[in-house]
């Protein structure tokens, strides 16, 4: 064979070997996730890294707070990730960026990726979409808050273990007797401005803010001072009192107290049915949260919690392509469903709601319907659409510093909630001015 040819043929090989080893490109995805449901982020990001030329990383920046400061920070710096999670609280926020982000529906029609709205969930798309509908984040690890209650620890107070507390005057009642019956803690709420503030009032269809909680305008007050608030504040602080109720914290560290067995029932977000039911050492059930019955219309509906997946600004088009790929397969029926069933997620498009009621599993798996019914057993409300305040992070700390006042005896329920309003509202006013 002639020189010349065995040159062009190696020459021919080795491009072939360069372009097969080609780097893919690499996406970066900054999130919050811990135990099983980082598992749950690494599976679906290998699983399509193996059928793309895209290479999806995961990166685990913190809490939810964290996470959203840590891409805010990167993006001022120059070098944003291509993907962030941003808990729900942070959408005005990140809305109010300008040039920070790739709006999802953009970024979808730039790509030239399939993408109709309407095949997801309004209850859950509506939270982080403009008003005539544009979404402007993909909902992800979207949840609501739910009672998960131990029913050993019900056995062994002599409750029904089958037949957890609907109502808060019921759950107060349950609480002693769970006392009493040898549990170290009885009740515990996580994540106390969402479950005891946010929720509360969607739940009872009370307003937490003018101008629908925020979703109608960002020149939005604070209205949760409301007698009825007073009241159930006063009736948690009084069970925190008599060691009925334990204090878990501002964010999420009670659900370890429920996981060991330590407290027999919790408000928390549905999000956390993988990591009870990966660890958890005895029998336990989900049902709703609680609602007082004198409140006319309640229950009416929860709202929505977790978070949705932000994109970047500043990004090539190859780059942006391959995150539009990402989001579809997200999308997918089959990859909603196992991501629902294995953790407790909501599954955020219409078609994997359907094939998983179809498929039985909610007859097989009692109580995991739950967080989907409180969502949209209802048409929602003025008060119960959702919340877009601005600053939202800080504002739940004001509130949270306010009620452990109370919790501790050091101030009254409705001061203190007063306190909160005034200080929110200043919060507020201060995101309006800057982002004007």
């Amino acid at each position: 064979m002639k020189p010349i040819m065995l040159a062009a043929m190696a020459a021919c090989f080795a491009a072939s070997l360069g372009s097969a080893s080609a780097e893919p490109i690499e996406l970066q995805w900054w999130h919050a996730m811990t135990a099983i449901n980082a598992e749950r982020v690494n599976k679906l990001a290998t699983d399509f890294n193996a059928l793309t030329d895209y290479k999806v990383t995961p990166v685990f920046k913190g809490s939810y707070p964290e996470t959203m400061t840590a891409a805010v920070a990167a993006f001022r710096a120059g070098n944003p990730p291509h993907i962030v999670q941003v808990f729900e609280v942070g959408t005005a926020t990140m809305m109010s960026a300008k040039g920070a982000v790739k709006p999802v529906y953009q970024l979808m029609a730039d790509a030239g990726e399939p993408f109709d709205p309407q095949n997801y969930l309004p209850t859950v798309t509506g939270y982080y979409s403009t008003a005539d509908g544009k979404m402007l984040s993909m909902p992800f690890n979207s949840s609501t808050a739910i009672v998960y209650w131990n029913k050993d620890a019900f056995t062994k107070a002599g409750l029904d273990p089958e037949k957890p507390p609907k109502t808060w005057p019921e759950t107060f009642a349950i609480a002693k007797k769970l006392k009493t019956g040898g549990a170290n803690c009885a009740v515990v709420p996580a994540w106390i401005t969402w479950t005891q503030v946010e929720q509360f009032n969607a739940w009872h269809n009370l307003p937490l803010a003018t101008k629908a909680n925020g979703l109608d305008g960002p020149d939005t007050e604070l209205k949760f001072n409301t007698p009825v608030m007073t009241k159930h504040i006063a009736a948690l602080a009084e069970a925190i009192k008599d060691k009925s109720f334990d204090y878990g914290g501002r964010l999420n560290e009670a659900e370890g107290r429920f996981v060991s067995g330590d407290c027999a029932m919790i408000q928390t977000s549905s999000g956390f049915y993988g990591n009870v039911k990966t660890n958890a050492k005895f029998a336990f059930g989900m049902t709703q949260l609680p609602y007082y019955p004198d409140i006319e219309g309640a229950p009416q509906n929860s709202i929505i919690g977790g978070a949705s997946l932000w994109i970047m600004g500043g990004k090539k088009p190859e780059e942006y392509k391959g995150i539009a790929k990402f989001l579809s397969y997200l999308s997918r029926t089959e990859v909603q469903r196992e991501m629902h069933e294995v953790t407790g997620y909501l599954p955020i498009t219409k078609a994997a709601y359907e094939a998983t009621k179809a498929s039985g599993f909610y007859d097989k798996n009692p109580g995991r319907e739950i967080p989907l019914l409180q969502l949209a057993g209802k048409p929602p409300t003025e008060n119960s659409r959702g919340l877009r305040l601005g600053n939202l992070v800080q504002i739940r700390d004001v509130i949270a510093e306010d009620l452990e006042g109370v919790f501790a005896g050091k101030a009254e329920p409705k001061p203190a909630l007063d306190d909160a309003v005034a200080r929110g509202n200043a919060i507020l006013r201060q995101f309006q001015k800057n982002t004007q």
